[in-house]
């Protein structure tokens, strides 16, 4: 070790030791009193015990570790996001998935030795850090913490590694975990699976955080019961459907529907002969939507509601048509205007064209 690094070392473990004295009241007072000195005098008589330097790092960043503090590390989270078909929404599903898990090895016990014998780092002293210096400009250097290179933050030397994690002491796995999705439940809905998130000897695992997405309709593999709700649309607890008629339907009525919900039961559409339907009109359909979730699910106390069913109507009109039917709708449209046509035009208030001021333009 340089005498750079001594000098680091020193300053550290005097930091180290300030902060020692002050986070405590009697230590503190003492120093206040008699200074440096008299906290080093108290320590020769054993009224102040000794420590480890490192063990600051352990008390700033919540650890255990390698450390040496009283408690252990919490591990970070984990975030998987799991797609779910509108249908599992409405019904409600069990369900599983796969994700790639990090896990302890078995085979090592998680030591990352072959023979499970391990020893201290040289290099660091097991402490997983080092304090290095670099120099910046002639007179000027940084000094920084540092995860040791040598045991890669471990502290810990192996001789013989392991055949399976190579050292690592952890290896990803496929994980299954089981899923429950409750009727209603919310797009983007998070459940949490307490410290079942990456594993590791270092820390206690943190939560796995699941999020349902709302999965794209497909009828091959997500619709076994050949329902239409799989295309219907959500937001919040209201269901959209759009309806295609063709003229006929719109213009004269008499025709019926049978929409198949998500769970299979029928919501019948209809209108009866002489009932017009305007392009783009939406009808509710009382208590047809989803389902409206409760915390504590379906019980008793809680009777299942359901959002409503806006249904849009869009009509469709021919291509063509085939020259007799176009006299006959021709002759009745003619008749029926000379009794009751409405000059649209005229109506509108917008001035008239000059090459039209002649021509009349009633519809109906």
């Amino acid at each position: 070790m340089s005498r750079g690094d001594d000098t680091a070392k020193d300053k550290f473990v005097q930091v180290s030791e300030a902060y020692e004295a002050l986070s405590d009241a009697q230590t503190r007072k003492i120093y206040d009193q008699y200074g440096h000195e008299g906290l080093k005098k108290q320590q020769q008589g054993g009224g102040f015990h000794a420590h480890d330097p490192f063990d600051l790092f352990s008390r700033f960043f919540g650890g255990g570790g390698h450390f040496g503090g009283q408690g252990q590390r919490r591990g970070p989270n984990v975030e998987v996001r799991v797609e779910i078909a509108l249908r599992d929404f409405y019904n409600g599903q069990t369900t599983e998935f796969q994700w790639e898990k990090q896990q302890i090895c078995e085979n090592c016990e998680g030591t990352g030795s072959a023979d499970k014998q391990t020893s201290k780092c040289p290099s660091c002293e097991g402490h997983g850090v080092k304090i290095v210096r670099h120099q910046l400009a002639p007179g000027m250097f940084q000094q920084m913490q540092m995860q040791c290179d040598q045991c890669g933050g471990t502290g810990v030397h192996i001789k013989h590694k392991c055949p399976i994690c190579q050292g690592h002491r952890v290896l990803r796995k496929p994980t299954t975990v089981s899923l429950t999705v409750q009727r209603g439940m919310a797009r983007e809905s998070r459940l949490v699976y307490e410290n079942e998130a990456d594993a590791s000897p270092d820390y206690v695992a943190g939560d796995l955080l699941v999020t349902l997405v709302e999965k794209e309709p497909g009828l091959e593999h997500d619709n076994p019961d050949h329902v239409d709700g799989v295309f219907f649309r959500r937001k919040g607890d209201d269901l959209y459907w759009r309806e295609i008629l063709s003229l006929r339907e719109a213009w004269m009525g008499d025709w019926t529907r049978n929409l198949t919900h998500l769970d299979g039961h029928v919501v019948p559409l209809r209108r009866a002969r002489g009932e017009l339907v305007q392009p783009g009109h939406v009808e509710t359909v009382a208590g047809e939507g989803m389902p409206k979730w409760h915390e504590d699910g379906d019980s008793v106390y809680h009777k299942t509601e359901f959002g409503d069913l806006f249904v849009e109507y869009v009509v469709v009109l021919p291509d063509q048509m085939a020259a007799p039917m176009e006299k006959e709708f021709w002759n009745v449209w003619q008749k029926w205007r000379g009794k009751h046509g409405v000059d649209l035009h005229k109506d509108s208030g917008r001035p008239d064209r000059p090459d039209k001021r002649a021509a009349g333009h009633e519809e109906l």
